[in-house]
């Protein structure tokens, strides 16, 4: 994938284009994926760091859902 290519994920653009790159390399792309990942798996990813999988908990427990090794986020 070339640097400037648009990186084709769900994630938002606050985890970063280096993030977004290593997740999809890694093939993350979509919410539901992330459903069955532990968060250390994500940190072992090259370019995926804290702030990064931190995001994406938090965007994770706004639609109710949460990493694999972590309890459901309550909505409400």
């Amino acid at each position: 994938m070339p640097d400037d290519a648009p990186v084709p994920t769900e994630y938002p653009a606050a985890i970063g284009r280096t993030a977004r790159r290593a997740l999809a390399l890694a093939g993350y792309t979509r919410w539901d994926q992330l459903r069955h990942v532990r968060a250390a798996e994500l940190l072992a990813i090259h370019g995926v760091g804290p702030a990064a999988v931190r995001i994406l908990a938090e965007e994770l427990a706004a639609r109710g859902r949460s990493f694999a090794d972590e309890p459901p986020a309550r909505r409400g």
